[in-house]
């Protein structure tokens, strides 16, 4: 939109646990604590303009009751499910932090939500995904220029992630992987989504299906030219004939895929996405590829949204996600979490009626007037 063995799942995919939090234990180190009058007077003599007048201040109080109206602040609540799947080893992961300003003890940034969710679909091991799962929160919070420039804040922290992942690695060479990472941010009316990979996020506006990220392979013609562009190559739908993703976190230890810089075809920086929520915004999914591979982003809203009028709960509607794409034989982990914008299920969408315009021509009403008089005969 994770153990040996089908059906097989860690605590972070239990429904009795929480998932993965940055925010707790050993990950909190390194973190920052017109007027009557006038209408009379012109009542008597003046009976046109009064009609114009009251119609001015009628168009007048209209345009100020809609400005007057509360700005829409969303009320985020979330839900999140994994399983291995068909695979042999679980390398998918997430978090859901709805709300880091009260985990960290900090002050709100403005009014509404201050929400963060990520998914990390692991490649080679899990250590990169864990990795990123528990640092990236941190690394964004951390700069100095958070919260006012936040796209420029979280894409600056996916790099410095993967720097921070490769020293790890040189000290440890046992930690070698890599991972594609998807966050979702959301600050006041403000959601930032950020993607390196082929996870995706989809959010459903009252009922239709709105890509917030494009899923990096190397086949795409704009990430295979830049592959191609800085030393690399594709090879049957691979990067390098080594990778089917042509951007993630880590990797280090597969040769032609990063400079010592983080230059190279194997890329990090994220594609990031800001928009401002509104009262149709119902719901966001994001989830690993393995949810992807059998439901179509529409398709997905759709199945989500059904599940969500029924029982109203985001942990509900992403086990219901999962077991959904393990039923079409999906062949990978799975990964998924659900963000709704609002204490209600999404509402019954009416379908409107069509309006046809029927009319008749007069060589077709004479036709017609001939047949009747026929009858009578």
């Amino acid at each position: 939109m994770e153990g040996c063995g089908r059906g097989g799942r860690e605590n972070v995919g239990s429904s009795e646990s929480r998932p993965p939090n940055p925010l707790a234990g050993a990950y909190r180190q390194g973190f920052l604590s017109a007027g009557d009058t006038a209408i009379r007077g012109t009542l008597v003599r003046h009976p046109a303009l009064v009609t114009a007048i009251i119609s001015d201040v009628s168009l007048e109080l209209d345009e100020n009751e809609r400005n007057s109206k509360p700005e829409f602040i969303p009320i985020v609540r979330s839900g999140s499910w994994s399983d291995i799947g068909f695979r042999q080893n679980m390398e998918d992961a997430y978090v859901c932090c709805d709300n880091f300003a009260d985990e960290y003890s900090i002050k709100s940034f403005g009014e509404g939500p201050n929400a963060f969710y990520g998914v990390f679909d692991g490649h080679g091991g899990k250590h990169a995904a864990d990795f990123v799962c528990s640092n990236l929160l941190r690394f964004i919070m951390e700069h100095k220029e958070f919260p006012d420039n936040i796209e420029k804040v979280v894409a600056s922290a996916f790099l410095q992630a993967d720097t921070a992942f490769a020293e790890a690695c040189t000290i440890d060479s046992a930690l070698s992987s890599g991972t594609t990472v998807l966050v979702a941010l959301i600050v006041g009316r403000s959601l930032v989504v950020a993607n390196a990979g082929d996870c995706r996020a989809v959010l459903c506006r009252r009922g239709k299906a709105i890509e917030m990220s494009c899923d990096h392979k190397p086949s795409c013609i704009r990430e295979k030219k830049r592959i191609e562009a800085t030393g690399g190559y594709v090879y049957d739908g691979y990067l390098n004939g080594q990778l089917n993703v042509a951007r993630a976190i880590g990797d280090w230890h597969m040769e032609g895929m990063k400079d010592p810089d983080g230059l190279g075809p194997l890329s990090a920086e994220p594609e990031v996405m800001e928009m401002q929520l509104t009262p149709e915004d119902e719901f966001l999914i994001i989830g690993c590829d393995g949810i992807w591979d059998v439901f179509r982003s529409q398709n997905a809203v759709d199945f989500a949204r059904r599940k969500l009028q029924e029982h109203n709960d985001p942990t509900t509607c992403c086990r219901d996600l999962v077991d959904e794409a393990i039923k079409r034989k999906s062949s990978d982990n799975l990964a998924v979490v659900v963000v709704c914008f609002d204490s209600k299920p999404p509402p019954a969408l009416a379908v409107p009626r069509s309006r046809v315009h029927r009319s008749i021509s007069a060589e077709g009403l004479k036709e017609l007037q001939s047949f009747l008089d026929g009858l009578g005969d």
